[in-house]
């Protein structure tokens, strides 16, 4: 039998690039800055991807690796002046509903963190639906091993047929957790989404210091002590959610290359500046990659 793809006169039915059918909006507080946050997400035409728009501001800001200008306790955005806090998260979300082009509008410098999760954010996006544009969706093809690595921390992304993530975690206060996740959508909104950000007590007085995790709570964040027990455990929802929000990460993360991958995503006690090091790593030789429709 001949596959239906090698028929003759056969053709693979387009994949398109979606964006929301509705307008939805949400508020709350942002988890650095610890103000009160509204955030409104638009449909955008086809092309014009992920787009942050500061309203205080009058700035727009688009969702690019190329774009981040600070790594420190989260991915931030920064064009001008103008600069959008702690993305991955709804990034994350974004491409695990795969959702291609959109407007997030902003009264303030972050997303309202939510939950901590990216599955809040998720199901924001579900109650807004998914609308189809007539426009073929791209992938980026990763064609050769890409990898930074310094100091024991490592990121690749390796050539695949599919999207896959790896990661391996390990703090003294929490041990070692290791996790791999085949990408699709039912199982980043069943595995991957609902994992909280986390933090440790002892680090807590020093982020104020700096202005940094104003916004955290124990409604929002797990939060560990000196001995790794996690002191709001009731809100804890899977035994290895840290490595587990460290793929969360990731995903978002590489949701700043403008188009989902086609490789394997390895981590090894990766973070943001990691991550972003290695998009640019990808993106510095067009040997590494080409785009392909889906």
């Amino acid at each position: 039998m001949i596959p239906l793809a090698r028929r003759a006169g056969y053709k693979r039915a387009m994949t398109a690039r979606t964006t929301i059918a509705h307008t939805v909006t949400a508020r709350g507080t942002a988890l650095h800055s610890g103000v009160d946050v509204a955030m409104t997400l638009k449909p955008a035409q086809a092309g014009v991807g992920i787009r942050f728009h500061r309203t205080d501001l009058g700035a727009e800001i688009p969702a690019r690796y190329d774009l981040v200008s600070e790594t420190r306790l989260g991915t931030v955005l920064g064009q001008g002046v103008a600069k959008v806090g702690v993305v991955e998260h709804l990034m994350a979300a974004c491409a695990g509903l795969e959702i291609d082009d959109l407007l997030v509008e902003l009264d303030g410098p972050e997303p309202p963190i939510l939950d901590g999760d990216a599955l809040s954010y998720l199901s924001l996006l579900e109650s807004a639906g998914r609308a189809e544009h007539g426009v073929r969706r791209q992938a980026i093809r990763v064609l050769k091993p890409v990898t930074v690595e310094a100091g024991g921390v490592r990121a690749s992304l390796l050539p695949a047929d599919a999207l896959s993530y790896s990661y391996e975690l390990s703090y003294p206060q929490i041990g070692e957790q290791v996790y791999a996740f085949a990408f699709s959508r039912a199982g980043f909104k069943a595995e991957i989404a609902p994992a909280r950000t986390f933090g440790f007590l002892s680090e807590l007085e020093g982020l104020h210091k700096m202005d940094l995790a104003r916004g955290a709570s124990l409604a929002n964040t797990l939060a560990l002590d000196a001995t790794g027990g996690v002191v709001n455990r009731e809100r804890q929802r899977f035994a290895d959610e840290f490595v587990r929000h460290k793929i969360l990460d990731a995903i978002g993360d590489m949701a700043l290359a403008g188009a989902p991958l086609l490789a394997r995503f390895e981590g090894v006690k990766s973070g943001h500046t990691t991550n972003n090091a290695l998009l640019r790593a990808l993106f510095a030789d067009p040997a590494n990659y080409r785009f392909q429709d889906l």
